[in-house]
């Protein structure tokens, strides 16, 4: 993992107010390709609401490398930062 995609991902930690839901779906979704790679599991129940979101989130970056969803997700970060940091 690249330094700073390690820095982002403790400063989402930091942030004095909670992003919404968009964004924390975003920020998910490519922590986990940049992490684990591409969403291999089943998607979930349409009633498992929260499940299926986060499913959904980390699915759309399949076929995205690690590197690639590592500086998507900095520079989300960075984004980010100004609005709630």
């Amino acid at each position: 993992m690249s330094e700073e995609f390690t820095k982002a991902s403790a400063e989402v930690k930091t942030f004095t107010t909670k992003p919404i839901n968009e964004e924390l779906l975003e920020l998910y979704g490519l922590y986990k390709q940049a992490t684990e790679g591409d969403n291999t599991g089943s998607q979930p129940w349409a009633v498992q609401i929260e499940a299926k979101a986060k499913w959904e989130a980390w699915n759309k970056h399949k076929g995205t490398s690690k590197e690639a969803a590592q500086k998507a997700y900095v520079d989300l970060v960075a984004k980010l930062r100004p609005k709630y940091a």
